[in-house]
């Protein structure tokens, strides 16, 4: 598997995703329809979960529980409310793909409900005592902040070492993500992939 190559003619399955993690490599489509290829960034950005941090005001909103938070009630809702953008990396063929994980047990989603309304979440995989965060959405203020203090809450309790985020945004680094090399990454992830996180 090189970085840049595509996924080849068998298409992306379960079993294909979770190698690919484990070796720490993720797949982008060009587009919604789009060909999909591999990535292994360098540098690769995660949220070292010792270091986590809440900025002020967004724990209030945390404190205020005007989100009700729940996991895995609408794994596939919260993947297509990802993608609804102009442009997307995530394609129906990846949809599919992490769904097929997600009934697994290894693809899992956080959700941030606003009474009985979907308002935000983030989805991402786990293998072992890592999580991959792979794309989140919101469509009330701080919802998909919220669901990120509560995933960060929820691996802290199973025992997870590593969330990965794939890349460092200015949005992620007020939350204490930072770059790696890869060559760190992967010793990172070799620890994590062997060691056993819980989802609780």
């Amino acid at each position: 598997m090189n970085v840049g190559g595509r996924a080849g003619q068998a298409g992306l399955t379960p079993e294909l995703l979770l190698e690919a993690y484990g070796a720490g490599f993720f797949p982008m489509a060009d587009s919604r329809e789009g060909m999909i290829h591999w990535y292994s960034p360098d540098p690769r950005g995660i949220i070292p979960l010792d270091a986590f941090h809440v900025p002020r005001t967004l724990r209030r909103v945390v404190r205020s529980a005007r989100y009700a938070i729940r996991c895995d009630t609408v794994f596939e809702r919260v993947m297509r409310e990802c993608a609804s953008r102009e442009e997307t990396w995530i394609s129906e063929e990846i949809i599919r793909a992490y769904t097929g994980l997600h009934r697994e047990g290894y693809a899992h989603s956080v959700e941030a409900w606003e009474e009985n309304t979907l308002a935000g979440g983030l989805y991402g995989v786990a293998l072992g005592a890592a999580f991959f965060g792979e794309s989140m959405f919101s469509l009330t203020p701080d919802a998909s902040k919220v669901a990120l203090v509560a995933l960060v809450d929820r691996l802290r309790a199973g025992g997870f070492t590593l969330l990965d985020t794939q890349f460092v945004t200015a949005h992620l680094r007020q939350f204490g993500a930072r770059e790696i090399s890869r060559r760190e990454y992967l010793e990172l992830l070799v620890r994590a992939v062997r060691s056993s996180g819980r989802w609780l």
